[in-house]
Parts: structure tokens; sequence; C-alpha cells
């Protein structure tokens, strides 16, 4: 026997889909819902639907923003040469809102996990690899040019290589010096840092990881030894 209304019902099974939401909360969100005016539920239906319309993935960084390339990318007063990279553009916010950091972004997509059946295929390692050297997946399947079963090829005019040098750098952009592995401190994250940092071992950058270890206004007597022992690992100088 239906209780209560049909569509208040269809409501709590669509909260009931977002994480972290039961029965019960959504239950308590729809009968919110119900008390709020029509024009604040306008404008949540909208804000809803433009996220699926307008949202989209930068084609460098592929963080979600409204324009392609985002304004990290496109802005000429971010340093280039240096990549951070992050699981989700969740964390891109959180590093964006310490404004301490001048560089641009890199976002995966999430983090190697065999047991959820997630491979370095199914994230934007690759990608990554490019943007420090485009000619990457070119390299990866070329084949070598001096085997003996190798045809004879009629050489062409010899190229400038200067020709079409300062265009290509410009279009570029800066090489790359540092790519900053910004994952999360757990069995995934470390996974996903050490695969990073063996694809990318072949290239002339720096790779580096963010520093982990006590919070600020932590115990040392309550921390873990784990978490002391990377502590030390990543000790500094005093200010």
């Amino acid at each position: 026997m239906q209780y209560t209304s049909e569509s208040v019902e269809t409501l709590v099974e669509q909260f009931t889909k977002l994480p972290t939401i039961g029965k019960k909360t959504a239950r308590r969100l729809a009968n919110y819902v119900l008390k709020m005016p029509r024009e604040e539920v306008e404008t949540i239906a909208n804000a809803l639907t433009a996220v699926k319309e307008d949202v989209q993935r930068c084609s460098t960084c592929y963080v979600v923003a409204d324009q392609d390339p985002c304004p990290i990318c496109s802005s000429d007063k971010r340093d280039a040469s240096t990549i951070c990279v992050v699981e989700e553009s969740s964390d891109l916010t959180a590093i964006e809102q310490t404004n301490e950091y001048r560089g641009v972004y890199h976002v995966l997509g999430g983090v190697i996990s065999p047991l959820d059946g997630v491979g370095p295929d199914d994230l934007r390692v690759h990608e990554l690899a490019t943007r420090i050297d485009p000619s990457f997946d070119d390299t990866a399947a070329a084949a070598p040019s001096d085997s003996e079963d190798a045809p004879d090829v009629e050489p062409g005019p010899a190229e400038d290589p200067s020709a079409n040098g300062e265009a290509d750098e410009a279009e570029a952009g800066p090489p790359v010096e540092e790519v900053i592995l910004a994952v999360n401190p757990n069995v995934e994250g470390d996974t996903t840092a050490y695969y990073i940092s063996q694809l990318l071992e072949p290239f002339d950058v720096r790779v580096t990881r963010i520093a982990r270890g006590l919070p600020i206004g932590g115990d040392l007597e309550y921390a873990d030894e784990a978490t002391l022992s990377r502590a030390l690992e990543g000790r500094g100088h005093v200010d």
C-alpha cells in the first residue's frame, strides 16, 4: 500500500543513489525539499542540469572546468615547468586553497588498485608522460631502424633542424623540470607513485612527492609508527 506521495518516494530513491546517503537521510532531505520555496528548488535543479551540460574536462590537465583549456592551464602567471599530479579534481582544489603552489596540474582520475580492477591503463598516466615528452607514444611503438630486414630508403633533402624549432617550442611551452606526486599516503597511492616514478625515470625530469608526517597540532604519543617514520624521513630545517 502506498502511504506517501509517489513523487516523494521517487525523490527519496534518487537521493539514496548519492554516496553516504541512506534511506533515513534521503527521506529527511526529501521532506526538507518539500518545505523549500519553489524558486530555491528550481535553482538546485538548474545547477544539477548545468553540471552535466556545461562542465567539461580540460584537454591538458583533465580537471573539471567550464572552459578548455582551464583557467590554470591558460594562465601565463603559472609555472608550466612544474606539474603537480593529483588523483581527482577535488585534490587540486585543496592544494589551490593553500595559495602556495604556482605550477600546473595533472589529474589522474584515480589510483592504481588491482583489487578494484584499476590498472595504469585506466588512469591518465601515459597522458602525463606525453606532456613531458610529446614523442612518448611514438618512441614506445617505434621499430629499430638498423634492422637487417629494414628496407633501403633513399635519403631525402636535409632539413634544417632550426627551421621549426622555435615554433614548436613556442607551441609546446617550457620543458617540464619537476613532477610533484600529490597522491594519498596509502597503499594505492604508494603503488601509483612508484609506477609513475618508474615510467618517468628515462626522462630528464625531477620526480618528487609531497611530505608525509605529523599533522599540525598532533601529539607524538598518539601517532603510529608509520607516521613517525615518515615524519623523520621528511624532516627539514627549523625556520
